[in-house]
């Protein structure tokens, strides 16, 4: 077999192995019915995502520039309080910390 096929054939087993764990959940929670309580957290999880992604991203920046990482942070979690889609959110601190990057 030609090492192009083989390569080829690599990174189509590595999509499925990762597409399908990824695409089973979002096809079987249609089909389930939850409680409120469970609803309300699933509904919650995008909202933990982020900030775990963002809280430590604030405290490992430049530490002379430790306040762009809060105020994004900040703009983030005011959009997060108000429940727009995590991608308003992250587009938004993303557009504070610009701002606050070119006029300071």
């Amino acid at each position: 077999m030609k090492v192009r096929l083989r390569i080829f054939l690599l990174i189509m087993g590595m999509t499925l192995v990762t597409y399908i764990p990824r695409a089973l959940p979002a096809i079987m929670v249609g089909r389930l019915k939850f409680s409120p309580k469970a609803e309300k957290f699933l509904r919650l999880i995008p909202y933990t995502a982020m900030s775990a992604l963002i809280f430590p991203g604030v405290f490992t920046m430049d530490p002379d520039r430790v306040y762009v990482g809060i105020l994004g942070a900040a703009a983030a979690a005011a959009l997060a309080w108000r429940k727009m889609p995590v991608m308003v959110c992250v587009l938004g601190a993303i557009a504070v910390d610009l701002i606050v990057y070119l006029v300071v």
